[in-house]
């Protein structure tokens, strides 16, 4: 089982907030697999799916997001997965607007999702996805920023990158970390061979 795990602040006044950009990718990838979210007896929603035999469950925390650490700990005891087998989705400022990036380890990088996650699970080695939302803010106004939408030229931008953040996902799910880096080589290159030829 993988656990597909989106950051983000529940209820529709957050929905297209910079800092749901986990849960935007992991709406995405739940249409493109035909899947709908249910509420469970814990602190997420949950929708399971099957892809070339390998099971996995997309995760949308009901905490807020400095309370994300809460609801990856109940989702690992009940689903009694391992983190080598979660993949977190999480918005970034220090990347640009809808780019990707995939690390297997690290800090929390001042994302207090992420910092709620290490500290509930007791570790910082948890594979995650980073979706880019710029930085475009006055020093002091992190947290507004976060909170504000996307611009229409800044969400389109976001939308097409989901498309290989998709890719991303399926390669996850069916041969974990190591899978999904060498699919995201894969594609990068092809990128910057599409790039030279324009």
């Amino acid at each position: 089982m993988r656990i597909i795990f989106g950051i983000g602040n529940p209820g529709t006044r957050y929905q297209l907030n910079r800092h749901n950009t986990g849960f935007l990718l992991t709406d995405f990838f739940a249409k493109h697999k035909s899947l709908s979210f249910t509420f469970s007896k814990f602190d997420y929603q949950y929708s399971e799916g099957e892809i070339d035999s390998n099971p996995f469950a997309l995760i949308k925390p009901s905490t807020y997001v400095n309370l994300s650490g809460i609801a990856l700990k109940q989702c690992c005891e009940h689903y009694k997965v391992n983190t080598e087998n979660i993949l977190i989705l999480i918005d970034d400022i220090n990347l640009s607007n809808a780019e990707i990036r995939i690390r297997k380890t690290g800090s929390d990088g001042g994302h207090n999702g992420l910092k709620s996650i290490i500290y509930h699970m007791n570790t910082d080695e948890i594979p995650r996805l980073r979706i880019g939302i710029g930085s475009n803010f006055d020093e002091g106004f992190l947290s507004d920023y976060v909170l504000t939408n996307f611009s229409d030229s800044e969400f389109s931008q976001l939308i097409k990158s989901f498309e290989f953040g998709t890719q991303l996902i399926e390669s996850f799910i069916t041969g974990g970390y190591d899978k999904m880096l060498i699919t995201y080589s894969q594609l990068k290159s092809q990128n910057n061979k599409n790039k030279e030829t324009e």
